[in-house]
C-alpha cells in the first residue's frame, strides 16, 4: 500500500511518501517554492491521480494550479480558474478548500474561497464556476471575517444525494438539499460566547467532519465549543465535556468506523497554543460520549498551533491521522491516533494537509 501525504506550507507544497507501513516516509524536493499553498487535494477519480492547490502568487494574486504527474509539471488555466462574474464587484483573495465530490461525479470538485464563496468545476478543477444560491443569499453581506479572513472553508458534499453542507467563518454552516442553489443556516444549539443570545447564523465554526455511519451525523470545532448534530445541522449538542480545551481548529472523523472522531485541543483564546505545551490528539469511540487523549510521540514544550486543514484522516485500515503543525513539523499515525512518527520538520508554516491511498 502506498500512501501519498500532500504537505501545503507557507512557502510551497511537499509531497511525501510510504510504500509501506505508513511509519516510514520519503519526503521529495519542494513544488511551488515560495508560493503559499492554503488548499491542496489529490484527487484519485482519475486514471491518473490529480493534484490540485490553490497557491498565492505574492504580487501575482491567487489560484489553482493541478499536476497529473505527481508535480513534474504544473499547469494553470488562462485567466485563472477561479475568477468572479464581473457583475458581482468582487476579487478572489484566497482558496481555503479544494474538495473532489464522489465517484459518482468524477469530473466535480469544489472550491471554498475567500471572500465568502462557493465554487464547483465540472472539468476536474481546470475551471471553476461560482455558487450563486451562496453568493446572492440575504445573508452573506453580514458574514464577518475570522481572524485569518472571510471564507467558505468546509464543503461537503452528499455522495448519495444532492445534499452539500459548507461551514465558514464567520457564516456559520449552511445546507443545500437541491445541489446548491437555495441554502438555509443550520447553527441551532452551535454557541457564539461573543453575542448575548446564540443567532440564527454568524457562529465561528472552524470544521465541520461527517460520521462514517450516518451522513445526517456531523462533529464541529467551533472557536468556543465542540459539537454533534444527529439530524443534518437542524440542531446541535455540546460534546466538549471531557476535552482539556474546546478551542481548536481542526475536527477529523473515521471514514471507517461510526463513533470515531478526533480533535486537537487548544488554550483559547488568544493563546492558540497545546495545554500545558503537550500536543495531543483526544479520540472519541462514542460519538463525543466520552474522549481520551492519544498521541505517544508528539511532542511536549511543544507552543504551536495545529490550523483546521492541517490535520486529516486516510481510508486504509485502520485509520490514518496526519498532522502538521505551524512550526513546520509534520506526523503520521498508522493505529488512529495512538502512536505518531515524525515524517518532516524544518518546514515553512504547514497550512494544510491531505493523505490518499495510491491506486
Amino acid at each position: 500500500m502506498t500512501v501519498l501525504l500532500a504537505i501545503g506550507t507557507r512557502k510551497g507544497l511537499w509531497l511525501a511518501r510510504s510504500d509501506d507501513d505508513r511509519r516510514t516516509w520519503t519526503v521529495g524536493e519542494p513544488h511551488l517554492l515560495a508560493q503559499e499553498v492554503a488548499a491542496v487535494c489529490v484527487d484519485t477519480r482519475r486514471p491518473r491521480p490529480r493534484v490540485l492547490a490553490g497557491i498565492q502568487y505574492g504580487h501575482w494574486g491567487p489560484s489553482v494550479v493541478r499536476s497529473d504527474d505527481l508535480g513534474a509539471s504544473w499547469q494553470e488555466t488562462d485567466d485563472g480558474a477561479v475568477r468572479f462574474p464581473e457583475d458581482t464587484g468582487a476579487a478572489l483573495a484566497r482558496v481555503w478548500q479544494l474538495r473532489p465530490d464522489s465517484a459518482g461525479r468524477p469530473d466535480v470538485v469544489w472550491a471554498g474561497c475567500e471572500p465568502h464563496s462557493l465554487w464547483r468545476s465540472t472539468d476536474g478543477g481546470c475551471s471553476f464556476s461560482l455558487v450563486r444560491g451562496l453568493w446572492d443569499h440575504p445573508h452573506r453581506p453580514t458574514w464577518e471575517p475570522g481572524a485569518g479572513g472571510g471564507a467558505v472553508h468546509t464543503i461537503l458534499p452528499d455522495p448519495a444525494s444532492d445534499r452539500v453542507t459548507v461551514a465558514m467563518s464567520t457564516g456559520g454552516v449552511y445546507v443545500s438539499d437541491d445541489g446548491a442553489t437555495g441554502w438555509a443556516p443550520r447553527n441551532r444549539g452551535i454557541s457564539a460566547v461573543f453575542l448575548p443570545e446564540p443567532p440564527e447564523y454568524g457562529q465561528c465554526v472552524h470544521k465541520v467532519a461527517v460520521d462514517a455511519g450516518d451522513p445526517a451525523r456531523m462533529y464541529a470545532q467551533n472557536h468556543f465549543g465542540v459539537f454533534r448534530t444527529d439530524d443534518g445541522g437542524d440542531s446541535w449538542t455540546s460534546i466538549a465535556e471531557g476535552l482539556p480545551a474546546d478551542f481548536g481548529f481542526p475536527i477529523a472523523a473515521s471514514p471507517s468506523t461510526p463513533g470515531t472522531a478526533w480533535v486537537v485541543p487548544l488554550v483559547a483564546d488568544v493563546q492558540r497554543v497545546p495545554p500545558d505545551g503537550r500536543l495531543r490528539v483526544h479520540r472519541t469511540r462514542d460519538a463525543g460520549g466520552t474522549w481520551a487523549e492519544v498521541g505517544d510521540g508528539l511532542p511536549d514544550a511543544a507552543w504551536t498551533t495545529v490550523l483546521r486543514d492541517a490535520f486529516c484522516v486516510d481510508d486504509a485500515d485502520p485509520t490514518g491521522l496526519y498532522l502538521g503543525t505551524r512550526d513546520g513539523c509534520v506526523y503520521a499515525s498508522a493505529d488512529e491516533g495512538d502512536t505518531f512518527t515524525l515524517v518532516a520538520d524544518h518546514l515553512p508554516d504547514v497550512l494544510a494537509v491531505r493523505a490518499v491511498r495510491l491506486p
